[in-house]
C-alpha cells in the first residue's frame, strides 16, 4: 500500500461565491416528535466521484472517510481521510491507495488501544475472486497509515467493523457474482488485524450484504442488513451473547447502506438509502419489536446516494453521506436535532 499525506485545507462556507458548500436551514421546532434538519453542507467534491462515507469524533476533531475515484467503480479507487475541528473547514490528512485494488467503502473506528482503524475492501474487477477485505491503522491521529492487513476470507467482504467490550465484530458477505447466492459469516477480532470466524453460516436469507450491528445495553445485538438480490426487503437480525444464534425478520422497506444509532431516550434512528418513489438518503425510526422502519427525515439527496456515518455530539446528530442530487457525486455533512437530545 502507498500512503499520500496532504496538508492542504479547503474552506467551505455558505457565503463562498463558488458555492462549494450547500447549506440548508430549517426551523428547529421539533413538532410531531420528529428529527429536524438544522443544516446540510457539501464538505468535499475534489475527485470526479466521491462516495461511501463514515464519520468519527476523536480527540476533539472530526474525521470523515470515503472512497474517491474516477467513477463509482474504477481501478484508481482510494480511501480519503479528512478532518475538521468545526465541521465547516476540512483538511485532507491522507489518501490510502493501492497499486492492485480499487479500494472501497472505508469505515473508521477506534481500537481498544486508542488507535484509529480503517477497514474496507480491495476490488479486482475482472478476477475470479474479486474482493479482499483490508484494515489499516494510524498511530498519529490519521496523518499516516500502515501498509494494511488482509482480514477475513478471500471473497468475503467485512463491510463494517464495530467494537464491543474490547472485541471487533463484523458481518462478512460472500461476494459471488450471482447476488441471490451470497451468504453471510460473522467474524471477530481482538486487534483488528486478524479476524476469526465466529459463525460460519449466519442463517440470513441468501443475497444479503451490507450491514450495521448495534449492541444494546442488555447485550442484545441488532443487525440491519441489506438484501442485494432484486427488490427484496431489508432484514433485521437479533442475537444474544455470545452472538452465535441469530434470528431474522423481513423489514417493511428495501434499504441500502444501512447504519443506526441509539438515542439517549433509547429509541433507534437508522440511516439508509430508500428506493420507493425516488432514491434518497433518509433517517428512519426503527421499531425492533415490529421490525419496521418509519421514514421521518429525508436528507438533501438523490440519485447516487447513501452510506451514512452517524455521531451524536453537542446535542445534535451529525450525519455524513454522499449524494449526486446537485450533479456531481459529493460528500455532505448534515446536522439534525433529535427529540431526545
Amino acid at each position: 500500500m502507498q500512503i499520500e499525506s496532504r496538508r492542504y485545507q479547503t474552506l467551505l462556507t455558505v457565503a463562498c461565491a463558488c458555492c462549494v458548500a450547500t447549506f440548508v436551514s430549517q426551523q428547529t421546532t421539533l413538532g410531531d416528535d420528529k428529527p429536524v434538519l438544522v443544516e446540510s453542507r457539501r464538505i468535499w467534491d475534489k475527485a470526479p466521484h466521491n462516495a461511501f462515507t463514515d464519520l468519527l469524533r476523536y480527540r476533539d476533531r472530526w474525521y470523515c472517510v470515503f472512497r474517491e475515484g474516477q467513477a463509482h467503480v474504477s481501478p484508481d479507487g482510494a480511501l480519503r481521510v479528512i478532518t475538521s475541528t468545526d465541521g465547516i473547514d476540512w483538511q485532507s490528512l491522507a489518501l490510502v491507495t493501492s497499486p492492485t485494488y480499487d479500494l472501497r467503502d472505508a469505515k473508521i473506528s477506534i481500537t481498544p488501544t486508542g488507535q484509529l482503524m480503517l477497514n474496507g475492501a480491495g476490488m479486482i474487477a475482472d478476477a475470479e475472486v474479486r474482493y479482499y477485505s483490508k484494515s489499516w491503522f494510524s498511530s498519529d491521529d490519521g496523518n499516516t497509515w500502515d501498509a494494511g492487513h488482509s482480514i477475513g476470507d478471500p471473497g468475503f467482504w467485512l463491510w463494517r467493523v464495530q467494537w464491543h467490550k474490547g472485541t471487533a465484530y463484523s458481518m462478512g458477505y460472500h461476494t459471488l457474482r450471482d447476488r441471490s447466492q451470497r451468504t453471510l459469516r460473522l467474524y471477530t477480532s481482538n486487534d483488528g488485524k486478524k479476524f476469526s470466524t465466529l459463525v460460519e453460516s449466519v442463517p440470513a436469507p441468501n443475497g444479503c450484504g451490507e450491514d450495521k450491528i448495534l449492541f444494546l445495553e442488555d447485550g442484545t445485538a441488532l443487525c440491519l442488513l441489506r438484501h442485494e438480490s432484486g427488490n427484496r426487503l431489508g432484514q433485521l437480525g437479533s442475537a444474544k451473547p455470545p452472538y452465535t444464534d441469530w434470528s431474522w425478520r423481513d423489514l417493511n422497506l428495501r434499504i441500502g447502506g444501512p447504519n443506526m444509532i441509539q438515542l439517549a431516550d433509547g429509541r433507534i434512528l437508522a440511516a439508509a438509502r430508500l428506493y420507493d418513489g425516488s432514491t434518497r438518503t433518509s433517517l428512519c425510526w426503527l421499531d425492533a419489536e415490529k421490525a419496521t422502519l418509519t421514514e421521518v427525515l429525508k436528507l438533501p439527496s438523490g440519485g447516487d446516494t447513501s452510506y451514512a456515518g452517524m455521531v451524536i455530539h453537542d446535542g445534535l446528530l451529525w450525519v455524513s453521506y454522499y449524494s449526486s442530487h446537485e450533479g456531481k457525486t459529493s460528500i455532505y455533512l448534515a446536522k439534525v436535532r433529535t427529540p431526545s437530545e
